[in-house]
């Protein structure tokens, strides 16, 4: 175990920091586990099971595997289930110093604690980024040219089954809905497809195109939209069976718009109202006329009464 670690003040205000405050609370907490962690070495390459993150930050499994997958998104980290061994990628340099002479002792304490790792799909991206600033000798794991690529984070498997899944509800929206407050023609809120909602329907094949195409999470995030509020709404969304397409989103930010309202603020509205769509009318009316809104029930329950400020947690 480690006597100490170097953490320098940049952690919190250089731009992988504020990436990671944008992450979240649980990103910031594991990326400072990695950092610290009494099972770390100094090339930040080191064995972590996601157990030892969860028992020691007391994040629990749930909460380090999300702060893990948003620290990798981050660009902090990289993470490989099969092997459970983590690289802090800028780890080295904070920990050893940017160059080392080749008379410098930590030579060869760098390449003995290299050569002491397990296997793992790091070790030459390693050696090549570290090789010279470390006066490095002897490279391990040479990969075959046909050698597959590390298996990716689970969180991410899940967001590619979800983007999976949003593309197969994709190609049957055009079946007809049944009648209903959830199907084509309704006008209450939580029906993105009203009579009303395509201002301007696709009148060429890039606009065809551009309503077909199913976005996800990823794509919310990148607008601005919070991760939490942006999971719960594509939630809601497939429920009723409206994959979120560019022509929908720009529905959303035309709304959002006439609301006063950036699209972040639209969706979490949207999110904590159990709505699929949004419409700047549905904000005047009063509560008697939301309450023809049905209930939402299994796993989709309890929107409305999620604090949105700690989170998503109920």
């Amino acid at each position: 175990m480690r006597d100490y670690s170097k953490v320098g003040p940049k952690f919190w205000i250089g731009a992988t920091g504020k990436r990671l405050r944008t992450a979240g609370v649980e990103a910031q907490i594991v990326a400072m586990y990695l950092l610290t962690s009494p099972h770390a070495n100094m090339l930040g390459l080191y064995y972590c099971p996601e157990m030892f993150i969860a028992h020691e930050t007391g994040l629990g499994l749930e909460g380090a595997s999300k702060g893990l997958q948003r620290a990798i998104e981050a660009g902090f980290c990289e993470y490989d289930e099969a092997s459970e061994v983590v690289w802090v990628i800028e780890m080295a340099s904070y920990q050893i110093g940017d160059a080392l002479k080749p008379n410098d002792l930590r030579v060869k304490g760098v390449q003995n604690e290299y050569g002491s790792l397990p296997d793992n799909p790091y070790l030459v991206r390693f050696y090549e980024k570290y090789k010279d600033a470390f006066c490095m000798s002897v490279c391990r794991g040479k990969q075959s040219p046909i050698e597959a690529p590390s298996k990716p984070h689970r969180s991410q498997e899940q967001e590619q089954e979800q983007e999976q899944e949003q593309e197969k509800e994709k190609q049957g929206a055009a079946a007809p809905g049944v009648s209903g407050s959830d199907s084509p023609g309704g006008d209450e809120p939580g029906n993105p497809d009203g009579p009303d909602a395509p201002e301007n329907p696709p009148s060429g094949p890039a606009d065809d195109e551009k309503s077909k195409r199913a976005l996800g999470i990823r794509e919310l995030v990148a607008e601005g939209v919070d991760r939490q509020h942006a999971e719960d709404w594509l939630k809601i969304r497939r429920a009723k069976k409206a994959p979120l397409t560019e022509t929908a989103l720009d529905i959303v930010k035309r709304e959002a718009a006439k609301a006063g309202m950036t699209l972040a603020e639209a969706i979490a509205h949207a999110a904590s109202s159990n709505w699929a769509g949004f419409k700047a009318k549905w904000l005047d009316q009063p509560d008697g006329d939301r309450s023809r809104q049905p209930a939402a029930s299994g796993r989709f329950a309890g929107f409305e009464d999620r604090n949105y400020g700690t989170g998503g947690r109920l």
